[in-house]
């Protein structure tokens, strides 16, 4: 099959786009035909050894944790799925090495859910990482409850956004921090943007004098520090950026596969309560240009990379 690969840490230019062995099927998992995958942050620091003193790397690495796409071969122990079924997947294993920047992926059921029945491939595979961040955080971490205020950086991107919408439907306020081009797509959110920078402490105090509820950090580094210093007493902080945020007092999240969670992400986005907008596709042999735009760190909403068809055969 045909993957986006590296055989070393390194820049976009360490990629390559070519054949690479088919994968495997497991018992308890399915063979996955791609129809997209989301590029994360966290997939060009992989990339570039930043996540080597915690995930090992087995080269050649096929980067990529988010896909959407069609069971066509379920392993022998599954019975959740059938050849045809439409999923989405964060299918994040315990090393880097088998990824979703490929034709075709061996997801274990575990990693799994139906794919939205309203999204489209794109948006769907755009869903399943920064969905299960947002909900992990807002409903198991800050545990953030109606009325509250809840302040949410970078409220314009892939996680920041999906964020704002859940915990809008939870009933909280939200204050979110973003780029003046991006406060009227907030808005359109169900949040109140906040330019981010010099001067964001006033700029929250000017919205919310007795201190923020809870803050969700995507930023880390000087944001953390004033984001401690934003939250009313007994206000909670968790970050999902800076390991740091323990010495002010917060919680470090880190995503989990999880098909419940997954589930009811896919459900609350066909019941309209969450969108996903993606902002630029790319073809699969393209993905250098989709890494080096994610690496900006400016993008409203997701970078998605399509896979192109030319045959429906799977693997063998």
């Amino acid at each position: 099959m045909k993957a986006i690969s590296y055989s070393r840490y390194g820049g976009p230019d360490v990629l390559e786009f070519g054949e690479v062995r088919d994968p495997k099927v497991g018992p308890d998992s399915v063979l996955v035909k791609v129809r997209a995958a989301a590029v994360n942050p966290v997939d060009w620091k992989a990339r570039e050894g930043y996540l080597d003193g915690i995930f090992d790397a087995v080269f050649p690495v096929i980067p990529g944790w988010d896909v959407s796409g069609v069971v066509v071969q379920p392993g022998v122990a599954v019975a959740e799925y059938a050849v045809g079924d439409e999923v989405i997947g964060y299918v994040r294993e315990d090393f880097l090495s088998r990824g979703t920047f490929a034709e075709y992926v061996a997801a274990p059921v575990r990693t799994l859910a139906r794919k939205p029945r309203n999204l489209t491939w794109e948006e769907a595979a755009g869903l399943p990482l920064v969905g299960l961040t947002a909900y992990q955080v807002l409903t198991k971490a800050l545990r953030a409850k109606r009325g509250e205020t809840l302040l949410v950086h970078a409220a314009a991107g892939g996680v920041g956004s999906i964020a704002v919408q859940f915990a809008r439907h939870i009933g909280a306020r939200v204050i979110g921090t973003a780029s003046e081009a991006n406060h009227d797509f907030v808005r359109s959110l169900g949040g109140e943007p906040v330019t981010y920078g010099e001067g964001l402490a006033e700029r929250v105090r000017g919205l919310a004098p007795e201190g923020v509820d809870a803050v969700f950090d995507t930023v880390g580094g000087e944001t953390l520090k004033v984001s401690a210093q934003l939250l009313a007493p007994e206000g909670r902080l968790v970050s999902i950026a800076d390991p740091d945020v323990v010495g002010y007092g917060g919680r470090y999240s880190f995503v989990r596969p999880d098909a419940d969670d997954l589930t009811r992400l896919a459900e609350l986005a066909e019941q309209g309560v969450v969108s996903v907008h993606v902002s630029e596709t790319f073809p699969l042999d393209r993905a250098a240009d989709a890494y080096r735009l994610n690496q900006e760190g400016r993008t409203r909403g997701k970078i998605v990379m399509t896979v192109d068809w030319e045959t429906e055969n799977p693997p063998t």
